[in-house]
């Protein structure tokens, strides 16, 4: 898989190149490059963003520098372009699901009130929001999508631990224990310890189904 992406702030993913996500990138399961808007700009200044017409607080990025740069990494529209907005819709494990059967992905990052609208209706197929709450910017909304959808692709995780984790199944996930067995007075629930594997899987569907329950009855209803 293939993620371009779009921002003013390219140094904000240092994160993206650590950990998990990382080594599959150093081992070709994905490639995520990063493409500086500004270097688009036809601004002696690199300017990228402009007053609101209509008046209104904060600036707008101009459509410019944006439209050549979708277009720089995606020349035929053969991505799936997708731009990072509070207004869009809600991102989920479903959306996940959908979004790793691309093989090229590319992701706008608004920033200060967001872009020009015309570059939504020319170059945009899909507005996501990872949350109803409103932050600086879609650079931090790009990180949690790539982290979510970077785990599905073949090899980067075993196959094996997608399964039972958080809304694989509308359920959330079990609990987790490591050594030690006992600590601060705490111990490890007997059936982990007892080697039944059939009662260890009984015991975490329940707890699943129990924590559910607790924290979000929601997913029950679906």
């Amino acid at each position: 898989m293939k993620i371009d992406i779009l921002t003013l702030f390219p140094e904000m993913f240092a994160p993206l190149y650590e950990s998990i996500i990382g080594r599959a990138q150093k081992a070709g399961k994905i490639e995520i490059n990063l493409v500086d808007i500004r270097d688009f700009s036809l601004d002696k200044h690199k300017k990228c963003d402009d007053y609101p017409f209509g008046g209104g607080a904060g600036m707008v990025m101009m459509p410019q520098p944006i439209y050549d740069a979708i277009n720089h990494v995606d020349s035929e529209h053969k991505a799936l372009r997708i731009y990072t907005s509070p207004r869009g819709e809600k991102f989920s494990q479903t959306t996940v699901k959908e979004l790793v059967n691309y093989e090229h992905i590319v992701i706008l990052c608004g920033h200060y009130e967001g872009v020009d609208e015309r570059i939504v209706d020319l170059c945009i197929d899909r507005e996501i929001s990872i949350g109803d709450y409103v932050l600086t910017g879609g650079e931090l909304p790009a990180m949690v999508m790539v982290d979510a959808v970077s785990r599905y692709v073949d090899g980067v995780i075993a196959s094996e631990s997608l399964k039972e984790e958080s809304f694989s199944a509308n359920l959330l996930e079990y609990p987790q224990y490591t050594r030690p067995q006992e600590f601060m007075g705490k111990k490890v629930p007997d059936v982990l310890l007892s080697g039944n594997h059939a009662e260890i899987d009984k015991w975490r569907a329940q707890q699943s189904l129990e924590i559910t329950k607790q924290k979000r009855p929601d997913l029950l209803d679906k």
